[in-house]
């Protein structure tokens, strides 16, 4: 039974989130649940969240609500990673990916905020990554969904971010079409695991922790937040009829076939394109041929030369409906 001794804290984006509504239901919810008043920090524009949630654990608070979209959800993760702090989602923005990936609730506030106190735990999987810089300085980052360079990366420092509050995620299609002008490859050289190391051409390569991405896009079928590996994919087409195969395998067999049994034996009979590599590891290592874009849970960090990606099993302990 929770007791009076516990806290929350929410690390809110002020753009995204009516904080007005927000603190109507978390004090209604944290009074049911007898837990002390909650906190609030708000994210600028130069700490989106990482310092805030630090600060909200330093205060003791066990449960760190991230409010917003996607880059806040990421942020929040990083300042809980080495914590024993837990994170709950309150879904807002466009994209949603952990909470859609998890079948969370996306539109219920009151539900959201109900699993952050009575809900329980569920361990995941948190990605870890580490990037060499042009001038051979090193940052380190957290993600929870997917990390990219490449195309998507390009995409991504390419939207326009008025048309994106305008339109949400059509505002990605006007970036497509601008990045796929230069027809830009990727070179580099890569190894999965300690496995040899290896050459490889592609447009865009993502290591993902988890597989679903809006509009029923199912982009790495196999992945699972829990299962201590990456799903990784490299996206190789050639010309328009490899961007149709890739269309047809991400889309059509993915998105629609997988989703039921008759489809999935469908699956069965239909052949792997050469337009998409998967692979699966622990550990991601890679050196480019020269700098490139690189984007982690649809936020660009700039430029890398070279980059490490590792998983820690369990390393993010997000709340959940307790009849989850």
């Amino acid at each position: 039974m929770a007791t009076s001794t516990r806290r929350a804290a929410v690390v809110y984006n002020p753009i995204k989130v009516d904080i007005d509504a927000l603190r109507e239901v978390v004090a209604m919810v944290e009074g049911q649940a007898n837990w002390e008043e909650t906190l609030w920090f708000e994210t600028t524009v130069d700490d989106p969240g990482v310092g805030q949630t630090r600060e909200a654990v330093a205060h003791g608070a066990s449960v760190i609500m991230a409010a917003g979209g996607d880059g806040t959800v990421r942020c929040v993760a990083e300042g809980l990673h080495g914590t024993d702090a837990r994170l709950a989602l309150l879904p807002s923005g466009t994209g949603n990916l952990l909470a859609r990936n998890l079948d969370l609730t996306l539109d219920n506030l009151e539900h959201s905020v109900g699993a952050a106190f009575f809900g329980k735990d569920r361990p995941i999987d948190l990605g870890l990554l580490e990037a060499e810089r042009e001038d051979g300085s090193r940052d380190k980052f957290v993600f929870v969904v997917m990390a990219g360079v490449g195309l998507d990366a390009q995409m991504i420092a390419n939207t326009n971010p008025e048309l994106k509050k305008k339109v949400g995620w059509l505002a990605y299609v006007d970036a497509i079409a601008r990045s796929l002008r230069g027809n830009h490859r990727l070179r580099m050289r890569f190894s999965v695991d300690d496995s040899p190391s290896r050459a490889m051409s592609a447009h865009t390569v993502l290591i993902g922790n988890c597989g679903s991405l809006p509009g029923n896009i199912l982009l790495l079928p196999e992945a699972a937040v829990d299962d201590g590996i990456f799903d990784v994919v490299a996206l190789r087409p050639k010309g328009l009829v490899g961007w149709v195969q890739i269309w047809v395998k991400i889309v059509w067999e993915n998105g629609v076939l997988r989703r039921t049994q008759v489809g999935r034996k469908l699956l069965s009979y239909t052949k792997e394109v050469r337009t998409l590599r998967y692979m699966k590891g622990s550990t991601f290592v890679a050196r480019l041929s020269r700098p490139e874009e690189f984007e982690l849970d649809g936020d660009e960090f700039g430029k890398a030369v070279a980059f490490k990606a590792s998983v820690e099993p369990g390393g993010l302990v997000v709340r959940v409906p307790a009849n989850a």
